[in-house]
């Protein structure tokens, strides 16, 4: 997240501006001062809040207005356009929101509101307080949970438990900008230390969760202790694929310390060979081409990503990053390492001073499976992300749940999604029983092209193509039947806000015929 101050644009607010220039839902971009605002109506009623969105500084006025709230166009965040409240992640952190008042035919925009506790415990719930909660994981999944705890006004005790000495940080940046040295280290944690001491959220990194005792509402650490909890979230996100041939000299991302590592050894290298043409993999060469690498992939695939994002958008992305000097080896494994060298199948022998491998990830099910959770390629959750075990909840890469859209039972590993389960876990903690039926959303971003991707397609009938692939103009939808499972877009952000929204609101419809 950059912290560079963002161009004024538009119309000075304080000043004044004619109502007839703002018609019913538009997003107008302005300033009041040195700081960017976003105006807009709905009726009579106006509102006015910051226009950079808190995550990575998207321009909310080119977002969508959905009822109260506006969606950042770059990775869907949403605020509260009457307090300025991040509602949904990947924004963690508020917007300023301003006070507004309309003069006969003209409207101003006044000075800030001054923040309220309503904007810290802005849903407050009494119907249940566990005594404590414990999280297992504080990733993605794990740190909103305990943030949206604060957030709902739970005062109770909240202790997060994992072993990486670094989290919770951004870890999409991790294979983008971190690693490409374009973001600095001081973007990577989700929040500064005073934050989770603010809060009074507890984080344990120096002991490992050994086993969940269900039975007995508490787990066990390494060293024999056990702590209790209330509920309890079980979050610890997925591991990634390793070789069989165990090389120490083979590099796999998932970790800061892992990316570091990749940093530092690149240092003195020439050539890289990616092992996996995964969205991990292609980020990768990506970054390590800014770093002026010599890159080549090797992977088993025709084309990269087809299986996830079809035919013409796997030979775009080839094609993208063959623009940029990466040479693909596919069709091919890897059959050996030799020292300096790695040996495909077909014989084929290539120099290496850097092997990184991105060949998939697995859950992390070791606890779930040995406390005895109901499995189902993952950790089998209800509508409200509850396990088979009392007061246990899963949210993350190991949550299979019931997906309102598609009528499946469906696992994704994409962060903003495990952002969303933890917030959603942490609501029906405290008994709210609200069903989880956010519709799934990721990025990747290679080179200076991000692919938003948007709904969740394991297999479709057919694709249906606006615009031109090559170009960078382009939607892609994935369809079964006659139902839009996903949709992938490239340089048609506002597009993508408005599929999702369709299907938000179908998945609403579907959860609600289900509850009659």
């Amino acid at each position: 997240m950059s912290d560079q101050a963002p161009a004024l644009t538009g119309s000075d607010l304080a000043a004044g501006i004619a109502v007839a220039g703002v018609s019913e839902g538009k997003l107008l971009a302005g300033h009041v001062g040195e700081e960017p605002v976003l105006l807009t109506r709905r009726g009579n009623e106006w509102f006015a809040i910051g226009a950079v969105c808190s995550h990575y500084n998207g321009p909310l006025p080119e977002g969508l207005m959905v009822g109260d709230t506006v969606r950042c166009p770059w990775h869907h965040a949403c605020f509260s356009l009457r307090t300025g409240e991040a509602l949904r992640p990947p924004a963690l952190n508020d917007v300023a929101c301003w006070e507004v008042e309309q003069k006969g035919e003209m409207v101003f925009v006044r000075g800030k509101r001054p923040r309220s506790r309503a904007q810290v415990v802005s849903h407050p719930s009494t119907s249940r307080r566990p005594e404590s909660v414990v999280i297992v994981g504080a990733g993605a999944a794990g740190n909103s949970a305990a943030e949206t705890l604060r957030r709902e006004g739970y005062q109770g005790p909240i202790t997060l438990f994992d072993p990486d000495p670094d989290a919770p940080y951004d870890r999409p940046n991790l294979s983008k900008d971190y690693l490409a040295g374009s973001a600095p280290e001081d973007w990577i944690p989700l929040h500064p230390p005073e934050f989770y001491a603010e809060r009074d959220i507890h984080i344990v990194r120096d002991h490992r969760v050994a086993a969940l005792e269900p039975g007995q509402h508490r787990i066990r650490l390494d060293d024999g202790s056990t702590h209790e909890y209330g509920a309890l979230l079980l979050a610890t996100g997925a591991t990634p694929v390793r070789l069989p041939q165990g090389n120490r000299s083979i590099f796999y991302l998932r970790t800061l310390r892992d990316s570091k590592a990749i940093i530092a050894a690149s240092a003195s290298a020439r050539r890289v060979i990616i092992l996996g043409a995964s969205f991990i993999g292609l980020e990768v060469a990506s970054a390590l081409r800014a770093r002026k690498l010599e890159v080549h992939v090797v992977a088993p695939d025709r084309r990269p990503l087809e299986r996830v994002m079809g035919p013409e958008l796997g030979d775009f992305i080839r094609k993208l990053h063959e623009e940029h000097g990466v040479k693909f080896h596919l069709q091919q494994t890897a059959k050996e390492f030799a020292p300096g060298e790695v040996v495909l199948e077909n014989g084929q022998r290539l120099k290496a001073d850097l092997i990184v491998a991105g060949i998939g990830v697995r859950p992390s099910l070791e606890l779930a499976e040995q406390a005895g959770l109901a499995l189902d390629r993952g950790v089998a959750v209800n509508q409200f992300l509850q396990t088979s075990a009392p007061d246990v909840f899963a949210a993350g890469d190991i949550a299979r749940w019931p997906d309102p859209h598609t009528g499946e039972r469906i696992r994704v590993e994409h962060w903003v999604v495990a952002q969303r389960q933890g917030q959603a876990a942490a609501r029906n903690m405290l008994g709210q029983q609200l069903t989880f039926d956010a519709v799934p959303f990721f990025w990747s971003q290679h080179y200076d092209v991000p692919i938003n991707y948007v709904g969740h397609a394991e297999r479709w009938d057919r694709l249906q193509i606006d615009g031109d692939v090559d170009s960078r103009d382009c939607s892609v939808r994935f369809i079964a039947g006659d139902k839009v499972l996903a949709a992938a877009t490239i340089y048609r952000d506002h597009e993508n806000l408005e599929i999702k929204a369709e299907m938000e609101r179908f998945a609403a419809a579907a959860v609600q015929e289900t509850t009659r």
